[in-house]
């Protein structure tokens, strides 16, 4: 009788957190996604973000576009809080392997996204250098770059900035 008390507790308390995590958007909860909190409003967070690839700009880094799903919906008298993905990347070191896997267009170049909750906290959420080079590059049957780390190392002071 015991165990089948501890078995419902501990099943109502899984429960119970999977849906916490469900509500809340679970932050995280997909392998390869990286989420930060931002001190700054959506629009400070975009602004932040981008500014800190365009200083990297010598070394290849490129703004390609930014998606305002909020604006999208807002077109179509439909309300969703601020949504915005920023499409970026680095055309230095992606077109050479595009040239001859055309198909990777479709997962790269990489995006980030700036959301804010229901609460009113904003956060960035983008896939980590390690998924893409273990996960997307695979996919369409190429090695990990031997530049992960090195864009693991920007992603991050990249995403440091527009955060903090």
């Amino acid at each position: 009788m015991a165990t089948i008390l501890m078995r419902n507790r501990l099943i109502n308390s899984t429960v119970a957190i999977a849906t916490f995590a469900f509500a809340h958007g679970a932050i995280g909860a997909d392998a390869g996604l990286i989420t930060k909190q931002s001190h700054y409003s959506v629009k400070e967070t975009v602004e932040r973000f981008e500014s800190a690839i365009k200083a990297r700009e010598g070394n290849g880094f490129f703004v390609f576009t930014e998606i305002d799903h909020a604006a999208a919906a807002k077109k179509f008298g439909l309300d969703l809080l601020p949504r915005t993905v920023i499409v970026f990347g680095n055309p230095k070191l992606g077109t050479p392997v595009m040239k001859n896997t055309p198909l990777l267009a479709i997962d790269v170049p990489p995006k980030a996204l700036v959301w804010q909750d229901d609460d009113g906290k904003v956060w960035l959420t983008y896939n980590s250098a390690a998924y893409l080079g273990t996960t997307i590059y695979p996919r369409h049957g190429l090695a990990n770059p031997a530049s992960t780390p090195a864009f693991e190392k920007a992603l991050g002071e990249i995403t440091d900035f527009a955060t903090q």
